[in-house]
């Protein structure tokens, strides 16, 4: 499991700053909440540790294992063993699904994987995520549903297997019965070597999933960090009682 360390990080998306001095440690087996109001710097710390092409670092730096990835490539940092599923996934016209899941999981081996081996990979975790398999022969993304869109990403996720998953309100777009579901495969990743990042409103995720950190960002900084205890009072009490 690769250690990040998150060094006095200031990132700004279209001029405008969005994150400022942020200063977090990932390590093996750790599950991460990172709660907060909407528009306060969630989404772009997750987008941060990946180098997204819509960040601008405007200061400090991420280490994988003390290396900084200020000049690593999304590809390049995938490839160390690190996932992410964004809020908004985006469309691939033209790519079919099967196509771009065989490139992803062929990107972090030394030898192609062959067809076989792939489908039944892939068949095992369609009857896990109850997606039908003509999901393979649709364009990525390409007029989901938003609870296909989140299944798709739990869908690539368990075929690369990483060591360390960033999730992006993972739950948005889904209906009862597949937010337990996915909850369900989520459950089966905490097992004390992979670590789990997570973004979301939904108590439901971190009442099955209990984090061990809690982070709470707001106005771009991390005002507020603590275990499970802090996320129970901010569920029964918001965040008012933060503002200071």
């Amino acid at each position: 499991m690769p250690k990040i360390q998150i060094n006095n990080l200031s990132i700004s998306i279209n001029e405008k700053k969005i994150l400022n001095n942020i200063n977090l440690e990932i390590n093996k087996g750790d599950v991460i909440a990172i709660v907060g109001p909407n528009g306060n710097g969630k989404s772009t710390l997750l987008k941060s540790i990946m180098n997204h092409y819509s960040v601008e670092k405007e200061g400090g730096d991420i280490l994988i294992d003390g290396v900084s990835t200020n000049e690593m490539e999304p590809n390049e940092i995938m490839k160390n063993g690190i996932f992410f599923a964004p809020q908004n996934s985006e469309e691939i016209p033209g790519v079919l699904m099967i196509d771009f899941l065989k490139a992803i999981v062929n990107a972090n081996r030394d030898t192609p994987i062959k067809m076989a081996e792939l489908f039944k990979n892939i068949e095992a975790i369609l009857k896990d995520l109850n997606l039908d398999r003509s999901i393979l022969k649709r364009f990525v993304n390409h007029g989901f549903s938003g609870g296909e869109k989140k299944k798709s990403e739990i869908l690539q996720m368990k075929l690369l297997n990483p060591e360390c998953i960033l999730l992006d309100e993972i739950d948005s777009g889904l209906d009862v019965d597949s937010i337990k579901l996915v909850i369900n495969e989520l459950k089966k990743i905490v097992d004390g070597e992979k670590s789990l990042i997570i973004v979301s409103h939904q108590q439901k995720i971190f009442d099955v999933i209990k984090p061990n950190k809690v982070i709470v960002i707001m106005g771009g900084k991390i005002i507020k960090e603590g275990d499970y205890s802090l996320l129970e009072k901010i569920n029964n009490e918001g965040y008012e009682w933060l503002n200071f």
